[in-house]
Parts: structure tokens; sequence; C-alpha cells
């Protein structure tokens, strides 16, 4: 039987007194896309944070390929093969988009060619290339936003956490996001995915879960999910209505 590449078990966590994940508990399949879906305030971004090691997790167990990585630091799970793209801007806005490539290669280890992957990463993203010596503060926010993708990828992962990667771009930037999550899933990397656009993120998703209040309220096949009625009342902009026969 096929074992999770991430294994969420009963977290609690929160910011001081605040406790805003109680007792969430999901499972990521290798190689699939899982889409995070829920109400502002569920504790859909608190989650990746304490996934990643940026927020504390009180009690509960976060294993990664087998491995227990709760409130593990980040530069450990990055050099384990997990990445994580936060929501807006996470670049340097001063540096050109070469040296902010350059800079995403420090956490690698001492073997790996980071001149080698960042060619890799320019091939699959020429506007990078053409870009290279741009200010990365003055690309689009699209292509800011390729530019974080395409600087994770020099890790790389095993399992990616992507929160919001749609938001403020326009909708053919949007595709060409959603392209790219979904090449990543074909080379055999994981996603895990917030996205506000809920629908589209589940068509392109296996996997999906409904976080609210801080809990994992469904977890399911993402298209059993499109087509649950309830779902589509909270989060998809209104009840999917039954095709008949």
């Amino acid at each position: 039987m096929t074992q999770p590449v991430l294994s969420v078990r009963d977290i609690v966590a929160g910011y001081g007194e605040m406790t805003i994940l109680n007792g969430t508990t999901f499972d990521v399949m290798p190689g699939t896309i899982t889409t995070v879906i829920g109400p502002n305030g569920a504790g859909k971004s608190t989650v990746f944070k304490t996934i990643f090691g940026m927020l504390k997790a009180r009690t509960g167990s976060i294993h990664f390929k087998g491995t227990d990585i709760t409130n593990a630091p980040p530069r450990k799970l990055l050099a384990l093969g997990l990445c994580y793209v936060p929501q807006g801007r996470n670049i340097f806005p001063e540096l050109n988009v070469l040296s902010n490539l350059e800079l995403g290669g420090i956490a690698a280890s001492a073997d790996v060619n980071i001149p080698q992957r960042i060619e890799a990463v320019l091939e699959r993203f020429p506007v990078l290339r053409r870009k290279g010596q741009q200010q990365a503060g003055t690309l689009s926010g699209g292509e800011q936003k390729l530019l974080e993708i395409a600087r994770s990828l020099l890790l790389d992962p095993q399992l990616m956490l992507i929160d919001e990667p749609s938001i403020g771009l326009s909708p053919m930037m949007v595709q060409e996001v959603f392209s790219i999550i979904k090449e990543l899933r074909a080379k055999g990397v994981s996603v895990l995915m917030i996205e506000q656009n809920a629908r589209s993120a589940l068509e392109i998703s296996d996997d999906g879960l409904v976080l609210e209040l801080g809990r994992t309220r469904m977890q399911d096949r993402a298209q059993t999910l499109l087509n649950d009625p309830r779902v589509g009342q909270l989060f998809l902009g209104g009840v999917i209505e039954e095709k008949s026969a």
C-alpha cells in the first residue's frame, strides 16, 4: 500500500494564547496535487507555517516520507525536499532575477550543481531568462510568482507547499501557474496548495480537503468535493445541480 508523502496528525497550533488549529489531520499522497479550501480564518495558512516549522505545533505530529519533522527548522526541511512558496511576494526586489535564483540555491547541499539547475529553470521559464538582469521588483505579479516557483525548483523538491498561487494575477498568468503545477505533478512532485479560486484548483487536483475552525471537516477525491452540494454552496459559489440522465 502506498504511504503518504506527508502525514499530519492531530495538530494543535496558534499564535500566543490564540489557538487556530484544533486537531488538524490529513494526508498527502506521492505525486498528487491536494488543494486545501475553507473560509477565511479556517487556519489554512497556519497549517502551512506549522508544517514548515515557522510556527510551533503544541501537540500532534507531522511526518514527511516517514520521518518525524514536527517542529523541525525550515532549513532541515528544505534539505529533505520540502519547499514552501508563501502567499504574496517573497523575492529580493532590489536584486535582479538571476541573483534571486542564485540566492535560492544557498540551501542546497554542497554537491548540487546550482548553475546547471538555474539553466534548467531558465529553459522552463524563458521570460526569466529574458529578464535575467532586470530588478525582480519591477516584474509583473505573475512573473514574480514564476520566479518564486523557479527558485524553489532549484532544490529539487519532492513536496511543495504553495499558498494562494493565483492571488493578484491576471487570468492568463493564473493558467500559466496552474499549468506549471500540473507539470510538477507529472514529474512526480507532490503539491499541497491553498487557493482562493477553489473550483479551478480542485479541477486540476487529485484530492482536496475542507478546513474549518482549525479542523479537517472533509478529505476526499477532488472530483467528489466538486460534486458535493455542501461544498458547492459553501466554497464554490453555489450549489452544484445534479445532471439529469
